[in-house]
């Protein structure tokens, strides 16, 4: 949004002349909240706490008043600027204030996570705060991580002393956006939504609104875009486009709209560590790929990887060596995920040259806007599920096109499993889990360096060779006559029961209910064996849970797995 030249001018002259506090005050008062820096170095920003902020007297010196002609060579200066400043956008914090302020709400979340170690319980409940805004349809926009493992969500419009309950429709961990709705009109009365924009250029102004920490009422930070690359979510760890500012984004700020002129920008969620006023917005461009997901399908779908692993092919003597001409440029396949499609397409030491006929740089970037670039797995991110994706690629000297469906894929050991208990499995006291990423989290902040040194690799970096493939590991031992000798065991994988290789936790639960033999076998990592009889072992799984108070051997997932297989088996009798 664009200032009268008079304004604007006014405003200018205001600002380089101190001597005028008070109507300079009156023009552009300035709201700030204290800086707060977690750990990892990026960080979401959802959780709010009260703080005692510090507060300093300061006592103005005495100017004398501006001359006329300083004034008006002042608002000379300001023309010429706006001249040279032509086709951005500069937002306004009034402005901004004025278009969010019937739009933007808190959010009120009460969450309980569970327990991986003790899959079978949660942990306590705890209450954060973020914000969020109306968008069309009636639904309210806000971060994944503000809404992740919710028990009870409530959202308070500005003005209103009354929280209305809240349902959460979709969320996307990947993106880190979440669509809630409410039902109350009462709530709707007097609410408007905002529009969506555009990218925004380096240098463009942002005006941040939300409810960040140090107070509880509406709150707006300025800004200008800094840069915009593709960036790790620390939500969901994925690589998607961000959009780098220098306004103040604070706890409590998640999920606020970043405003520039009279549009969305893209919505607040993160910011750096151990660096001053650097936050992150998600785009526009996310931001329709996840509403167009939930408007298609029903829910969120995700977004699309090639599952490739691409080297730059920089070095003239690896271009060389595969071929290619001085006009050629690619980057060199060195690995593909067995479950894409690309598996069944491309090879390794193919060379990408192009993506949907975007020529591909020697450092794996394409084209971007005006002079920037970009990585061109954001072009692979940004199709929808099931799209056919073109290549051409320059394999053994020469050119192919070929054609790769792409669709979002599953990692062997997941990243993050929200909004679903864990799965587990229990059997004469051996507590059997899939390997996760939030398992490993288990251990602490540094749980790369404290958790288990093999499964922590094998989660960061085995692929799988199937599909619903899980790594299965001996989560822990609960202690019994009948395991005596086993609780060393425990924290390895399984690889196979009474001699069959294991697919997931779901195939090691059929293999040990349906045992026809007097002994079980589980064979582990590091040629370790555990060896038990089976009837013995299934009088002793009873006791055990008694004594440790666990409502069931098996997690929900398995248990209605095993109804519905006992009411095929009696179907088919």
């Amino acid at each position: 949004m664009l200032l009268p030249t008079t304004l604007r001018a006014v405003r200018r002259v205001y600002r380089l002349s101190p001597s005028l506090p008070s109507l300079s005050n009156h023009l552009s008062p300035s709201l700030s909240t204290p800086a707060t820096h977690l750990s990892p170095a990026l960080y979401t920003t959802s959780t709010t706490s009260l703080l005692n902020p510090t507060s300093r007297i300061l006592t103005p010196r005495i100017y004398p008043p501006p001359t006329f002609e300083k004034v008006e060579r002042e608002a000379k200066e300001v023309e010429e600027t706006d001249e040279e400043a032509d086709g951005f956008q500069f937002t306004d914090a009034y402005a901004a204030i004025h278009l969010a302020i019937d739009a933007v709400v808190k959010v009120f979340t009460v969450s309980s996570s569970p327990n991986y170690f003790l899959p079978w319980q949660n942990k306590s409940q705890r209450e954060t705060m973020g914000s969020g805004f109306v968008i069309p349809g009636r639904r309210i926009l806000t971060n994944a991580h503000v809404v992740a493992d919710h028990t009870f969500v409530r959202v308070r419009k500005h003005g209103s002393p009354a929280k209305y309950r809240a349902e959460v429709q979709a969320v996307g961990h990947e993106c880190d956006l979440a669509l809630i709705v409410v039902e109350s009109e009462e709530f709707w009365e007097g609410m408007h939504f905002l529009e969506l924009g555009d990218i925004p250029f380096l240098q463009e102004s942002v005006a941040v609104v939300g409810y960040p920490q140090g107070g509880d009422s509406i709150s707006v930070t300025k800004g200008v875009v800094s840069r915009v690359e593709p960036t790790q979510y620390a939500h969901g760890a994925t690589q998607l486009m961000a959009i780098q500012i220098d306004a103040a984004i604070n706890p409590g700020n998640s999920g606020g709209p970043a405003i520039m002129g009279d549009k969305v920008a893209g919505v607040a969620f993160q910011n750096l560590s151990g660096a001053e006023n650097i936050g992150y917005i998600i785009p526009v461009p996310v931001i329709k790929h996840f509403l167009s997901d939930v408007d298609e399908s029903g829910k969120y779908v995700g977004f699309c990887s090639l599952g490739l692993s691409c080297q730059p092919s920089e070095n003239a003597q690896l271009r060389e060596h595969f071929h290619m001409h001085p006009e050629m440029t690619g980057v060199l396949v060195s690995k593909i995920n067995p479950i894409s499609d690309a598996h069944r397409v491309l090879k390794k030491d193919d060379i990408i040259l192009a993506f949907d006929g975007v020529p591909i740089a020697n450092d794996g970037t394409v084209p971007f806007r005006n002079r920037e670039r970009i990585t061109f797995d954001h072009l692979v991110s940004m199709k929808k599920a099931n799209e056919t994706a073109n290549i051409r690629v320059l394999r053994d000297g020469q050119e192919l096109e070929l054609s790769v469906v792409v669709h979002p894929l599953k990692a062997l050991v997941p990243v993050h499993e929200y909004e679903k208990l864990p799965s587990y499995y229990i059997f004469a006291g051996l507590v059997f889990v899939p390997l996760t990423q939030p398992y490993l989290h288990e251990y602490g902040e540094d749980w790369y360096n404290t958790s288990p040194r093999r499964l922590c690799e094998r989660a960061l970096r085995e692929l799988p060779e199937k599909v619903g493939e899980q790594l299965v590991i001996l989560s822990q031992v609960l202690m019994d006559e009948i395991n005596v000798g086993y609780e060393r065991l425990a924290e390895l994988q399984v690889k196979k029961v009474n001699g069959v290789e294991i697919d997931n936790l779901k195939h090691l639960c059929e293999l040990v209910e349906d045992c026809k033999e007097e002994s079980l076998r589980f064979d582990l990592d590091d040629e370790r064996v555990v060896v038990l009889n089976y009837n013995k072992a299934k009088l002793a799984t009873s006791r055990i849970l008694k004594r440790h108070r666990i409502p069931s051997a098996m997690s929900t997932d398995l248990l209605d797995s095993g109804v519905i297989k006992e009411e095929q088996e009696a179907a088919e009798a």
